[in-house]
């Protein structure tokens, strides 16, 4: 038992399947979770997600050991700042949130202010479908989690945190939070944006019924995650706005030569651009199983 109180602050995907992986592997005594709407406490208690869950945050927090922030990463201050009384000294708190930088200079002083503890956390996982009914005990299992500490953050505390991911079964690295959110962009943040400006141009109604007839499995893959929440991703993007930007431009660059070498019909141009992706993926591809 690694805390005897695990608060959750959204119970959706990420939120409900870290309340039944903490359950199923007993890392906490008791889990509470926090959700905005009443008709969900009993849909997070039907799930077996949580022990309690309530719209009521200061009790959700109160006398917990962990809390783990699950919402948007641009409603993360204004939720915390107002009931960050309730947290008791000594308690740690992070997050799951996709962009480090801004959560970790505005959440770190707040936590700070009541004797608390912050570490930001980034677990690598999730999917295109969102809530509690999505939840799933294994979702982080084999996934890596990118912790972002500072030179101030507690050390204790970061190895708490550390020891509670890689209970989850989650390979933990850190990352300096600037780094991260340049590195998760590459990763994360542009193919989502890529995937859904190729959904919305391919499945444009401009185009012939049969242009959606001929879409087959290469084409929902590469597009799967177009169909994440999008007020989620919209507040991705937005927070890493300029790391995004000099990405796209990065891409368009990339494009721009493969556009010259099909112009001029330069087949060696064409082999090479398609050889270099394919085998940078191939090389990342064995290196994932290898690792696993």
């Amino acid at each position: 038992m690694l805390f005897e109180k695990i608060s959750i602050i959204g119970v959706g995907l990420l939120g409900g399947s870290l309340g039944l992986a903490i359950r199923e592997r007993k890392l906490a005594a008791r889990v509470e979770g926090f959700v905005r709407r009443k008709e969900a406490i009993a849909e997070c208690e039907t799930l077996g997600v949580v022990d309690r869950a309530s719209n009521d945050l200061a009790s959700v927090l109160a006398d917990a050991d962990l809390i783990i922030l699950c919402t948007p990463v641009e409603h993360m201050k204004s939720l915390l700042e107002p009931v960050v009384s309730s947290i008791k000294p000594g308690a740690i708190l992070t997050d799951v949130g996709s962009v480090k930088a801004n959560v970790v200079s505005e959440l770190g002083p707040i936590v700070q202010s009541v004797g608390a503890r912050f570490i930001g956390s980034h677990p690598m996982a999730g999917g295109e479908k969102m809530g509690a009914a999505e939840s799933r005990a294994d979702l982080f299992q084999h996934a890596v989690c990118a912790l972002t500490p500072t030179g101030s953050s507690d050390i204790a505390a970061l190895n708490r945190v550390t020891h509670f991911w890689s209970a989850l079964g989650m390979s933990v690295i850190q990352l300096a939070p600037q780094l991260h959110d340049q590195l998760v962009c590459r990763a994360s943040h542009l193919p989502h944006l890529v995937a859904s400006v190729l959904a919305d141009y391919v499945l444009d109604p401009k185009f012939p019924e049969e242009q959606r007839q001929l879409c087959a499995s290469g084409f929902r893959d590469t597009t799967r995650v177009a169909s994440g929440p999008v007020e989620m991703w919209r507040g991705i993007l937005s927070e890493n706005r300029e790391n995004l930007t000099a990405d796209i431009d990065a891409m368009i660059g990339k494009l721009a030569a493969l556009k010259n070498a099909l112009s001029a019909n330069d087949s060696d141009a064409i082999e090479m651009l398609l050889k270099s992706g394919h085998d940078r993926r191939d090389a990342w591809l064995r290196q994932s199983e290898e690792g696993e």
